[in-house]
């Protein structure tokens, strides 16, 4: 009979488990939004780079303050993530109690951390990872590189290994969602498991406990000072998360279709650009700074003053340099030292003389 009852009270706490669907579309949701917010804010920093260029430059630091902001708010509340509360689930603790917690009643202070930690660093962490691993890709494809040294062979080996484990880490996830469809598994994600808990749908109880919570918070009065300064950072706070909410939850549809029509155009721009003719070389040059920067001798760098090492030119400029000196240079300025035109690492252009 003991085992009889533990059986049923495992299939009435399996029917409060979401499906699959509804777990992987919490996850997708914030995942679809970031990049539609990422190419708003680039949008705009184009249109005023004095004004806005700071929101494209520090938009992730801006981006996980903002989504810590959010998802504290909702753990605090709702004992779920926003995405995991839009899709109407909660966060309980891994555990053999018989009665759930209500969503009110808040996640343990472990539980809550971790869950903090791991909606909101992993993700970041991971992007800052793979912006890391393409800069490196770029540089090791586009830049001429000095004779083999310690450094250059740590980051090549980097790079070979990587692939393997983003496959190692995303197969992870995919092994773990197939344990949860045949029901092996309590979790679809790993980092729910990470963080101790797991996914539940919210019952008529949560939904009441929810709106009372709500309606005691408005209709409660203060006196203090302290008291009414706290329930204005927390009005504050609600309403910014309340903005988002509704916000995201009526125009997330939109922000997907938006990310896939520029995507869309920017495949055909780029097409484009690469149709245009080759511009002509430089022509106005302020002859002033100019004579002053160019030696005489057409062997000599321009910035060390030199016998030229390892002749590189610009392709933006045409100016030939030292490599190591016209390296550093491009850098640290992104600009070509003579004529000051903008130039990235991928211009220099190594010269092969007969005598080399």
């Amino acid at each position: 009979m003991a085992e009889l009852g533990a059986h049923l009270t495992a299939a009435s706490a399996g029917d409060d488990r979401p499906s699959v669907f509804e777990a992987v579309a919490q996850d997708s949701l914030m995942a679809a939004v970031k990049p539609a917010l990422q190419h708003l804010v680039k949008v705009l920093a184009e249109s005023n780079p004095g004004r806005y260029g700071f929101l494209w430059h520090w938009f992730d630091e801006i981006y996980v303050l903002l989504d810590l902001l959010l998802q504290q708010h909702y753990l605090a509340r709702c004992s779920a993530s926003f995405s995991e509360n839009f899709y109407s689930l909660k966060r309980i603790p891994i555990g053999d109690c018989r009665q759930q917690p209500l969503a009110t009643a808040g996640l343990p202070k472990r539980q809550h951390w971790k869950s903090l930690l791991l909606l909101v660093l992993v993700p970041y962490l991971k992007g800052k990872l793979e912006k890391l691993v393409s800069s490196l890709r770029e540089e090791d494809e586009y830049s001429i590189h000095p004779p083999s040294s310690s450094w250059k062979r740590f980051y090549r080996a980097f790079l070979a290994a990587y692939p393997f484990v983003n496959m190692t880490w995303e197969g992870w996830f995919l092994v773990q969602q197939l344990c949860y469809i045949l029901g092996k598994a309590q979790h679809h994600s790993p980092m729910l498991r990470l963080a101790g808990v797991r996914l539940v749908r919210l019952t008529a109880e949560d939904i009441k406990a929810l709106e009372k919570k709500l309606a005691g918070a408005t209709s409660s009065q203060t006196h203090s000072i302290k008291t009414q300064v706290q329930s204005a950072a927390r009005k504050a706070l609600g309403g910014i998360a309340f903005s988002l909410s509704t916000g995201l939850s009526v125009s997330v549809f939109f922000l997907q279709f938006l990310d896939w029509w520029y995507s869309s155009e920017n495949q055909e721009t780029i097409k484009s650009l690469t149709a245009l003719p080759t511009p002509p070389p430089p022509v106005h040059l302020n002859h002033g700074a100019s004579s002053a920067l160019l030696p005489k001798l057409k062997t000599v760098c321009p910035l060390c003053r030199k016998i030229r090492v390892n002749a590189t030119a610009l392709s933006t400029s045409g100016f030939v340099f030292c490599y190591r000196c016209v390296y550093s240079y491009v850098k640290t300025h992104q600009r070509c030292p003579i004529t000051g035109y903008a130039t990235e690492l991928q211009h220099l252009v190594k010269l092969y003389s007969p005598e080399s």
